[in-house]
Formats: structure tokens, sequence, C-alpha cells
């Protein structure tokens, strides 16, 4: 009888492969192990609903999905393109230089700013493209290549300044399994072998940013 629990992991697999709605699909299952686990629907409603409010402010960044949707369609994306227009001297590279600086110093004060979606998609790439622009219009390949640029600058940002913070959950993490393992360190300690590994990535970053828009020049020059 104890194998019957796992008829939710079955539900998973089947589900996955018909391609069903994700969400559906592990809601489903949960409520199959609950009940051939003896327990009641009632009961399962509860622990869903305790489960949700415990971990709300994880989910809460799919309210930015929307919101962001509804602030682009009414023109962030066309005001951001406008304003790169107006500013001379400003390339892909300047751009992807400030907010890479940007990413790095919201990391060093735990600020997540989610930025693929929030800023990535609807400002920096806009902006990076009508900066590339400026001295004539993209190839469809160029055009990519800044796509990839403006979201490799999120991911820099982002995956070597993350434990800049000394209460980030990634730093908090490091400490505890480096304590079980027998190795204690403070978090101020991972903070600071992190601070090195930041500057360097931005210097390297500032450099590939300057050959890229070299790279954009030329390739109008030609």
């Amino acid at each position: 009888m104890e194998y019957l629990s796992l008829l939710g992991v079955l539900v998973i697999v089947v589900g996955f492969a018909l391609g069903l709605d994700t969400v559906a699909v592990v809601v489903i299952a949960a409520l199959v192990t609950a009940l051939v686990s003896g327990i009641d629907f009632v009961s399962f409603l509860r622990i869903l609903g305790k489960g949700f409010i415990d971990n709300r402010m994880v989910s809460l960044f799919f309210l930015t999905l929307p919101t962001i949707g509804i602030i682009e369609r009414h023109g962030l994306k066309k005001a951001s393109v406008n304003l790169i227009q107006k500013i001379k001297n400003l390339t892909p590279g300047r751009i992807f230089d400030i907010y890479t600086a940007i990413r790095e110093i919201a990391g060093a004060f735990g600020i997540s700013l989610q930025g693929q979606v929030q800023f990535i998609a609807p400002l920096i790439n806009p902006m990076a493209q009508a900066a590339g622009k400026v001295n004539g219009e993209l190839t469809e390949l160029e055009s990519d290549q800044i796509k990839a640029r403006a979201a490799a600058s999120e991911n820099f940002g982002n995956f070597f300044a993350q434990n800049l913070f000394v209460a980030s959950s990634s730093v908090l993490l490091i400490t505890s399994t480096m304590k079980s393992l027998g190795h204690p360190i403070a978090p101020s300690g991972v903070v600071l072998y992190t601070v090195p590994i930041a500057i360097i990535c931005y210097v390297l970053c500032l450099i590939y940013n300057h050959a890229f828009d070299q790279k954009l020049k030329n390739g109008k020059e030609k």
C-alpha cells in the first residue's frame, strides 16, 4: 500500500509527457498523493493554502509580469528608444556598462531586480538597439548580438555580485554548508572574497563591451 503514494509521481510523468498544463499537473499530482495517503480533500486544501501563504513572497514576482506587459504596451519601449536617440555618443556597449554597474551595486545592497523580464526586455535591449542604429540600420545578426549581449549583462551582473550582500540567501547557504562540512566561515568572509570577483567581472565586461562597440562600428564603415 505504501507504493500507492507514488501515484503522484506517475501523474506528473504522464502529464508532462502529454504536454498538459504544468500547474494543473502538479496540483492534481499533489491531490492524488494526498488522497491515497489518507488525507481528506478539505485537509488537502488547508495544507495547500498554508503552503501558499507561507511562501507567498517567493511568488510575488509573478505580479510584475502583467505589470511590465501593460507598461510596455502603453509606450515604455518607445519612450526608452526616444530617450536614447536624443543622447549623443551613447553606444550599446556603454549602456551595458551602466546596467552592469547598476546590477552589481543593487546586489551589494541585497536588491533583486529580476532583470531579464523587468529590465532587459522592456528597457535595456530597446535602448541598446536604438543606440546601435545611430550610425545606420542594424542587420538581423547585429540585432541578435545586441539582444544576446543585453541578456549577458544581466547574467554577469547578477551571478558575480549576488554574494555581495551579507544576508543574501546564497551567502547564508554557503556559510551553512561550509559549517556542516567542518569549515565554518562568517558571512562577511564570503562577501570579502566576492568583492574582487565582482570587480574583475566588471572590468572584463568593460573590455568586452568596448570590443563589441568597435565591431559594430567597423561593420557600419564597410
